[in-house]
């Protein structure tokens, strides 16, 4: 493991506890020798998850919590962190301010995850995710984060870019932009990563959606709230999320586009069909769905990277996704289960 300073830039390359991982280096692009492409997540506004559980949480009086795991949270860093637990390789690209970054990037060195951290002035946020364990429900507190300068924000542009051209295969920008920002940000990424003969697989929200869709992406995943927000009406079922994809791909935004709709399961749309993949039952009580959505992208991600077809891909990201909800609010899933859970997924294709 090893750190250094690089024009703003902190790099970690911890060996990854990977049976896929056999050594580490300290050089850029902070990948050891292992078999498979490389994968590099992106995260512009990661976090510390405080996992703290009680019994029943009470309106009046004190709540004793008990702390149930620190851990560092945000769309890119926890798919890197699933593409590891899945046995493929990946380096997680984020920001880290102040403090709480100091210690983010001490809890990633800790957990063993190739990062590439780049310096910003304001405080990385803190979250708390509170488990109630006599009704098994979470409550997942989450703040705004830092405000980025728009320098802060061509500095982690130009860093990313020397990474992406150590050419991993796929870029997976994962979740919200922080304050100041603009919302261009990540169709500049997009731009980037195409430039640099990579693929990006786009898994966001929000005002920096569409540019990011008007640039157009290799891979564009979105779940019901983030469906509707694009058709601007409900998106129920397999019909709906249809209708979504084929104007995602005629368009030029996506050439995989992918809906996840929680318990029915998701759609996967390419240039040769649509194909509905139907979720599996679960062997038991549903606990979160807070992490199922990164977890699907990790395993859609890593398989994709291993050279499966985006339908079996999809497939494993489904069954993952399931097994992700049968752990307490952000807590990693259970690898094997969500291998057994693959066999149960249906799929019908469409056409």
């Amino acid at each position: 493991m090893g750190r250094r300073g690089l024009q703003g830039t902190a790099m970690s390359t911890a060996a990854t506890p990977s049976p896929s991982t056999a050594e580490t280096t300290d050089g850029a692009g902070g990948s050891g020798s292992a078999s498979g492409p490389s994968i590099l997540t992106l995260t512009m506004n990661p976090a510390i998850d405080l996992c703290w559980e009680v019994d029943r949480l009470e309106g009046i009086g004190k709540n004793r919590a008990r702390v149930r795991s620190v851990a560092v949270g945000g769309g890119g860093i926890n798919v890197a962190r699933h593409v590891v637990r899945l046995g493929g390789r990946a380096t997680a690209f984020h920001t880290a301010g102040g403090e709480v970054g100091l210690r983010l990037n001490r809890l990633l060195d800790e957990e063993g995850i190739d990062h590439v951290a780049v310096d910003i002035d304001d405080e990385t946020r803190e979250a708390l995710v509170l488990f109630e364990t006599q009704s098994h429900r979470s409550f997942h507190i989450v703040p705004p984060g830092p405000r980025l300068h728009r320098r802060e924000g061509e500095r982690c542009l130009d860093v990313l870019e020397r990474f992406v051209a150590g050419s991993p295969s796929y870029v997976v920008a994962s979740g919200s932009l922080p304050a100041g920002l603009p919302d261009d940000f990540y169709a500049t990424v997009a731009r980037r990563v195409r430039g640099a003969g990579s693929r990006l697989i786009l898994d966001t929200s929000g005002p920096a959606l569409p540019a990011a869709l008007a640039e157009g992406v290799f891979l564009f995943r979105c779940n019901r709230t983030e469906a509707e927000s694009l058709t601007g009406h409900p998106v129920s079922g397999f019909d709906d999320a249809r209708s979504l994809n084929e104007r995602l791909l005629t368009t030029g935004a996506a050439e995989i586009a992918v809906t996840t709709l929680g318990a029915l399961g998701a759609l996967c749309s390419t240039a040769h069909g649509h194909t509905e993949l139907h979720a599996p039952p679960l062997p038991g009580e549903p606990l979160s769905d807070a992490g199922a959505g990164d977890s699907m992208v990790a395993a859609l991600t890593t398989r994709l990277a291993a050279g499966e077809d985006p339908v079996s891909a999809c497939a494993l990201g489904v069954a993952t996704a399931a097994a992700a909800m049968l752990t307490p609010s952000t807590e990693p899933f259970d690898a094997e289960v969500a291998r057994s859970l693959r066999s149960q997924v249906r799929t019908a294709r469409r056409g």
